[in-house]
Parts: C-alpha cells; sequence; structure tokens
C-alpha cells in the first residue's frame, strides 16, 4: 500500500495564475490565436485591394480595366499609378470596413450576372457612376485628396485654366470630383440628367478653404514670369510691326512716285484745265483715318481662334462645356480660363481633334489662331480702328464648289460692341449672339422649314439661312437639349413690339463690318443681323508683303443700332475675322475684351488725338 505525504503536486505556473477568472494559458492562446486571425484578416484584407483580385472576374477585366488602361492613372511621367483600390477604397480602418461590407453587394450581383455581358454593363454605367460621384462627393474626394491636395498644387506648375479653376474651388467650396469625372474610365456624365448634376456639383460650403500662402506665392510668381514672356514677345512683335510698315510706307511711296510721274507726263502732254487733284492719299489706302498720327498709338496684340460649333448653348451646358458652372453661376468671363490656351483651343478645333466634336467638317491646312495687331484712337467726332494681320494663303473649303465659300470677298472684318441688357455680355462678348440653329451650326433649320414658318420667316428677313441673334429677341431659348429637342430658339421670335423696345433700351450689339474691297457695312443684331444707314467709313488693303490692313471709323455716339462711347465707360468688344473667302462660322474670333476711352486698365485703351 502506498504512502503519500498528503499535500497534492503543484500545478503549472501558467495554470496557477490567474487574470480576469482565466488562466494565463487561455489569455496567451487567445492573444496569440487574435494575432493570427488579425494577421490573416488583414492579409486577406489587403488582397482585395490588389489590382489583380479587382480584375480577377471578367466583368471588371473585359469593360473597367480595359478603359484605365493607359490613362493617366494608369501610366504617368512620374511612374507612380493608382490601381482600382487607391479610388475606390478608404485608407482608414473605419471607412475602409464600411466599404468593404457595402461592396460585398456585388457579390451578389456576381451570381445573378448583373453586368456579365457588355450591353448589361453599359446599361447600369450611368448608375454605377452616381453611387461613385455621390460617395466622393459626401467625403470631399477622399480618395482624390490621399494623393493630391489643394495645398500642394502649386499654380507654377499648371495650366493657366486649372489654376483659376483650383483657385475657385477654394474659394466656393468645390471638390474633386465635381470636375474630374471619368478620368480612369469611359466619362459618364453626359448621360447624366442636368438638374441632378447642377445639385450634385454645387458647391459645398464644408469644404471651403483658406488658400495656402505657398499657392499664393507661386500663383504670384508664375503670374510675373508670364508677364515677362508677354513684354518680350510684345516687344519684338512691335520690332517686326515696325519693319513690316516700314517696308508698306516704302512700297506706297513708291506707288505715289509713280503715279505723280504719269500725272505730271499727261499733264505734259494735255492742254492746261482744270485741277487734277492729289490722289496719292487713295493710292496709298489712307483715306479712312488720314487725320490720325498711326505711328503714336500704341498697338494692342489680340489672338483671334477658330471656335468651329462651339455656340451659346453648348458654353451653358454643362455636359458639353466644362466651364459651364463657373461661367453661369461663378460670372466667371470666357477669357478668365481661355484666355492663355487660345492657340492650343484653335489648333484642335480646326483640326477636327476637340473631345467636344466641335468641327465635324473640318477645312485641312486652316490655320487655328489669327495673331492681329490693332490700334484705336478718336477725336471730337470719331472713334477709329485700325487692324492689321498676315495673310496666309488659300486653303481650299473641301465641301464648297471651287473651295471658296464667299468668293466675291477674301476677307471680312467685323467688330461688335455690346449693349445693355444682354444675358452675361460682358462675360462673354459676341457669344451671346451665336446659336446652335445658325448658319453650318448643327441645329440649322433646313430652307423649307424656314420657308414653312411664314411670318417668322418674314420678320427675320430670312429665306435659307438664320443669321446671328440675341437671346432676348426669343421667348424661349433650348439650352440642353431634353427630349430631343433642337437647340437654339431661331423660330421663337418676340413681337415687332417688343423688339423695338429691346432697341430702344439698347439691348443689342452694335455691328460694324468691313469688306476686302474697303466697302463698310454698319448695324446690329438683335432680333436678326440689321444693317441700317448708319454713318460708317472702311477700307482694306492687302500689301505686297501679304499684310491686311482694314482701317474703319465710325461717330461716337451714331445713331440707331450704335453703342454711344463715353469716357469714362467701359464696353465688352469682340473682333471677328473671316479670310481665305470663308463664311459664317468659319471665322476667327476674339474672346471677351475691354474697351474704354482714355483708361489703361481696359484691354484696348482708345487715347484721344
Amino acid at each position: 500500500m502506498s504512502q503519500t505525504n498528503g499535500s497534492d503536486p503543484k500545478k503549472p505556473i501558467w495554470r496557477r495564475y490567474f487574470l480576469w477568472g482565466m488562466p494565463l494559458a487561455g489569455i496567451a492562446g487567445v492573444f496569440v490565436a487574435g494575432i493570427i486571425f488579425w494577421g490573416g484578416f488583414n492579409t486577406a484584407m489587403e488582397a482585395t485591394n490588389t489590382k489583380d483580385f479587382c480584375i480577377s472576374c471578367h466583368e471588371m477585366e473585359d469593360f473597367v480595366y480595359a478603359e484605365y488602361q493607359g490613362t493617366i492613372h494608369d501610366v504617368n511621367r512620374s511612374g507612380v499609378g493608382a490601381v482600382c483600390s487607391d479610388c475606390h477604397v478608404p485608407k482608414d480602418w473605419t471607412h475602409k470596413m464600411i466599404r468593404k461590407i457595402k461592396a460585398s453587394r456585388e457579390l451578389w450581383g456576381k451570381m445573378v450576372g448583373t453586368i456579365n455581358t457588355e450591353e448589361k454593363f453599359e446599361a447600369k454605367r450611368l448608375h454605377l457612376a452616381m453611387n461613385e460621384w455621390e460617395r466622393m462627393k459626401a467625403t470631399d474626394s477622399r480618395e482624390c485628396r490621399n494623393c493630391h491636395h489643394f495645398d500642394s498644387m502649386m499654380p507654377e506648375f499648371q495650366a493657366p485654366r486649372a489654376r483659376q479653376q483650383h483657385l475657385n474651388a477654394m474659394e466656393t467650396g468645390q471638390t474633386c470630383i465635381d470636375c474630374h469625372k471619368g478620368i480612369a474610365h469611359s466619362d459618364a456624365r453626359s448621360r447624366a440628367d442636368e438638374d441632378y448634376l447642377e445639385a450634385l456639383e454645387a458647391p459645398n460650403p464644408k469644404f471651403i478653404r483658406e488658400i495656402p500662402q505657398a499657392y499664393l506665392d507661386s500663383l504670384a510668381r508664375v503670374e510675373a514670369k508670364e508677364a515677362e514672356e508677354e513684354a518680350a514677345r510684345k516687344a519684338e512683335s512691335d520690332a517686326a510691326q515696325a519693319r513690316v510698315m516700314a517696308a508698306v510706307e516704302a512700297a506706297r511711296a513708291d506707288e505715289r512716285a509713280k503715279v505723280e510721274a504719269e500725272m505730271a507726263g499727261s499733264e505734259a502732254d494735255a492742254p492746261a484745265s482744270g485741277d487734277t487733284g492729289d490722289s496719292g492719299g487713295a493710292s496709298a489706302g489712307g483715306t479712312v483715318g488720314a487725320n490720325v498720327d498711326w505711328d503714336a498709338v500704341a498697338a494692342t496684340d489680340m489672338t483671334l481662334f477658330y471656335p468651329g460649333q462651339a455656340s451659346f448653348e453648348w458654353v451653358q451646358n454643362g455636359k458639353t462645356h466644362g466651364g459651364a458652372r463657373p461661367l453661369t453661376k461663378g460670372g466667371d468671363k470666357c477669357s478668365t480660363c481661355h484666355a492663355k490656351e487660345l492657340e492650343t483651343i484653335g489648333n484642335k478645333i480646326v483640326a477636327g481633334k476637340d473631345e467636344g466634336g466641335l468641327e465635324p467638317t473640318p477645312i485641312p491646312g486652316k490655320r487655328g489662331t489669327i495673331a492681329a495687331s490693332l490700334k484705336a484712337t478718336y477725336d471730337d467726332e470719331n472713334v477709329y480702328f485700325r487692324l492689321q494681320w498676315m495673310d496666309a494663303g488659300h486653303t481650299p473649303a473641301p465641301f464648297v464648289d471651287g473651295g471658296k465659300m464667299d468668293p466675291d470677298n477674301q476677307v471680312k472684318v467685323g467688330m461688335m460692341i455690346a449693349g445693355t441688357g444682354i444675358e452675361m455680355g460682358d462675360q462673354v462678348g459676341c457669344w451671346a449672339s451665336c446659336h446652335a440653329d445658325n448658319t453650318y451650326m448643327p441645329f440649322a433649320p433646313e430652307a423649307d422649314a424656314i420657308a414653312a414658318s411664314g411670318d417668322v420667316a418674314a420678320q427675320l428677313q430670312a429665306d435659307t439661312t438664320i443669321t446671328k441673334y440675341l437671346s432676348e429677341s426669343r421667348t424661349d431659348i433650348e439650352i440642353r437639349g431634353r427630349g430631343d429637342k433642337a437647340l437654339g430658339g431661331w423660330d421663337k421670335v418676340k413681337d415687332p413690339a417688343e423688339i423695338d423696345q429691346l432697341l430702344a433700351d439698347g439691348t443689342f450689339l452694335d455691328l460694324m463690318r468691313v469688306y476686302a474691297d474697303g466697302t463698310a457695312e454698319n448695324g446690329y443684331l438683335l432680333q436678326n443681323r440689321v444693317v441700317n444707314d448708319g454713318e460708317m467709313a472702311g477700307e482694306a488693303n492687302l500689301a505686297a508683303d501679304g499684310t491686311w490692313t482694314v482701317t474703319f471709323s465710325r461717330p461716337l455716339v451714331g445713331g440707331e443700332g450704335d453703342v454711344a462711347l463715353e469716357a469714362g465707360k467701359t464696353y465688352t468688344v469682340g473682333f471677328a475675322i473671316h479670310d481665305d473667302f470663308t463664311a459664317a462660322r468659319f471665322h476667327h474670333v476674339t474672346l471677351d475684351t475691354s474697351l474704354a476711352l482714355d483708361n489703361p486698365d481696359a484691354a484696348i485703351n482708345v487715347v484721344k488725338q
């Protein structure tokens, strides 16, 4: 029989001590298990964030990943690409878990084949896109700001339009997704309802940011640099212009000498008669503004660009024009965003390569911009303008027999001065008269439709085409094209009494035109283009070196349809050049431009002589 000492053997230490009622062994086991579980869970979670996982189903690889490839978020100059999770999954744990739970619904969609064909995917694309837009809008584009932030966006490295829009965004409370939709996939924005977009993209006061001092400093540096570059370019342009004018004057002097020699010979051979007069001024092309010392007038350099089918409706529609909101809601001018990128815009549109499809019928070889020089002055009675630019030779229009849309006029020059009461007149200038149903525009009516309008056609003096007009002359203008409605409102003309009242109130665009043969037309734009008997003089000359010089004058006050020019007031003006026998919209135009008498703050300072 065995003996014991009456005491139990000691338990192992991990069973002897307890914490919160649990042995240390149990706690250690739970801790280790927790580490293993958390490590495995986190590893699995991160695995679902990889690009390979995201495109493991054909719906993503065939329909979404294919669109992403080659975009700026896939390949770029920095070599750092953004994968699916960078844009679609929050970085912080809490929001990441919420996003993953919500995303689990996609498993059900996979099981039932919601988007398993391209047709089904396209049918759901807008819905899927709207979900992402709304999520990103609600979070102030949180995932965008993981890589991009206003504090680090230096204007020195941005295009002029981008720097202005980012400045607007900080001041008004806009966020990345308001403007940057469709940057990695096909853009579905054009499919969304306009009212929905307007509400979604409206500025949120909660997103207003204090503009970083570093941003302001960078903006000051780049603007100073651009000012220096512009001054150097202006000096070079002035020197070139002086050389051209010297050559032109020398040619005119030779011509005058020839004329005088011929006249002297004729007088020697003919019996003495009355005074023959001096034709030298006419041959030199200096009859208009002959009393003006043009050498003493400072020149204003202007860039006229090719606008294609960009109508007043187009610029107001957010589906077609990304700057629609700053224009219609923010009060920005066209020049606010586009003044420094006219060459890029003009070259894209004229070649038919712009994303908006603004030129469906390109003219091969046509230039995208025209660099012109304007001089303007006035005296006690008249205002004088002289516009000069280089001819570019003939580029035939392939859609017109003979290649010349207006064979009788090699060039036409137009100038418009905005009156009062014109919708966004100060912001857009002459663009207020360019509508989507004008000649050669996408919604231009056919001749039979115009003829069928009866009294409307008679009131517009229209036969086969609709000239430019102001929205104020119509009862309604279709801007958004809902229900496949035609844009514009050519046939919705107000009654003659209302038109007369608008004219009396000064709601019109004062229009002056000069043709290649020197003839000039004074008129205005309201319900249509009206040519009246307003006083105006003009002339046009093409020098041997290829320089066009178009000079015209008009009384300061003028008559009906003329905007009276007074010192102390600033006017919004626009210029257009139809070169190379072109007509209608195939011209080059300026953006909104300010003009004033004796005011150096205006873009065009008309100094008295």
